[in-house]
């Protein structure tokens, strides 16, 4: 076992035990996905499958290309279904380079291990949120048993797609790694070949360019001949090394930062990010550092002796205040919301016009939830702690 995987089994371990409030709001938010839950040799992993966080990965065939061109064009493929979805094509950047007869060149974006083929093919960052553009292929596989699930909040909203699960670690620059806790949004080309996009989202406002290393560990699907069995997360699902380098750069066209600052009991909205494919909603709850209790201390020096009191702090992380939030645009149009964590609320444009925010901040789930159900003319509207109207200029 590595010492990230090692990491996070214990920041779960170690962490207070879920409220009730966010095990239905985590519900709410994830819909039809599930959570991986994968058995090793004296330990189990959990990696979460977040909706919301996106993903999408596939592989370059030779053969298959001269069909169906993907690589470099993979968010042409899915955009319309994946949850962030949108028009990518004046905002992507390809990966991939092209020889004067137009054959492409994916050597520096292709990794491969236990017979599957992960290339690289697009990205697009606003400085908040890398989306990256993937293809998988196996030999071995059988994808076309993918069930799909909705990415909008809405099962009317008839918007589908196949998903893949993906367990590893992510870092830009060498910043410390942060486990992927991602869902691949995408198409099922063939039965040997997966197609699809994902969204990770920077702890910081980003500009420039950088470089996204990409350190997957395992990779898994479902299978829809599987559904009556108790547990089908990730059933298929394989351990391997596809470590990969994917330079990026920060487009902030069409992204506008709205200053608000405007604080209501413990709750202050900081600012609102409207960007081609997501809105993110940046509010900051009082938060304060979970104890180091002797238990939880005797369990983390079993684990490494050598650990510091400032590492185990580390490892326990903070507690904050709850937070819900919602967004609807002037046409009382619910956005499509991403998982919330402290800090930071994310939410899918999916093509919906954007003149006006109205952001509905909440310190009650049942308020929240409410307002979920009713729109917002909700009575339960009124009860946020702090509702904004926001109006973007053209």
């Amino acid at each position: 076992m590595t010492d990230e995987k090692l990491d996070q089994i214990l920041k779960q371990a170690l962490a207070p035990e879920i409220s009730d409030r966010e095990i239905r709001i985590h519900r709410r938010r994830k819909g039809k996905m599930k959570k991986i839950v994968k058995i090793g040799k004296g330990a189990a992993a959990v990696v979460a499958a977040a909706v919301i966080g996106i993903c999408g990965l596939g592989y370059f065939n030779p053969v298959l290309a001269a069909k169906i061109p993907l690589i470099g064009k993979i968010f042409e493929k899915v955009e319309d279904d994946a949850t962030y979805s949108g028009d990518y094509s004046d905002k992507k950047t390809v990966l991939t380079t092209e020889d004067s007869v137009g054959n492409l060149d994916t050597s520096d974006y292709t990794v491969s291990d236990k017979g599957i083929t992960l290339t690289a093919s697009e990205t697009y960052c606003d400085g908040y949120s890398i989306f990256l553009t993937v293809n998988i292929e196996s030999e071995d596989a059988d994808f076309t048993h993918i069930p799909e699930h909705y990415t909008g909040r809405n099962v009317a909203d008839n918007r589908t797609a196949a998903g893949f699960y993906i367990g590893g670690t992510w870092s830009v620059d060498g910043s410390s790694p942060e486990w992927l806790e991602n869902t691949f949004d995408g198409e099922v080309i063939d039965s040997h070949t997966f197609a699809g996009m994902m969204k990770i989202n920077l702890e910081e406002k980003y500009t420039g360019s950088g470089e996204l290393n990409l350190n997957i560990s395992g990779l898994g699907y479902d299978d829809d001949r599987m559904l009556d069995g108790e547990e089908i997360s990730a059933s298929h699902w394989t351990d391997g090394i596809w470590n990969i380098a994917i330079p990026f750069e920060v487009n902030a066209t069409d992204v506008k930062t709205i200053e608000v600052g405007e604080k209501k009991g413990n709750i202050t909205l900081e600012d609102v990010v409207v960007s081609p494919y997501q809105v993110i909603v940046h509010a900051t709850t009082p938060g304060e550092q979970r104890e180091l209790t002797d238990d939880r201390k005797e369990k983390l020096l079993s684990k490494d002796p050598d650990l510091t009191d400032e590492e185990m702090y580390a490892l326990l992380g903070w507690s904050y205040e709850p937070c819900y939030t919602i967004c609807f645009n002037q046409d009382g149009e619910m956005l499509y919301a991403d998982m919330e964590m402290a800090g930071r609320a994310g939410f899918a444009v999916q093509g919906k016009e954007i003149k006006t925010l109205y952001i509905f901040i909440f310190d009650n789930l049942d308020d929240w939830s409410l307002t979920e159900q009713e729109g917002m003319n909700s009575s339960a509207a009124d009860r946020a702690v702090i509702s904004k109207e926001i109006h973007l200029e053209q």
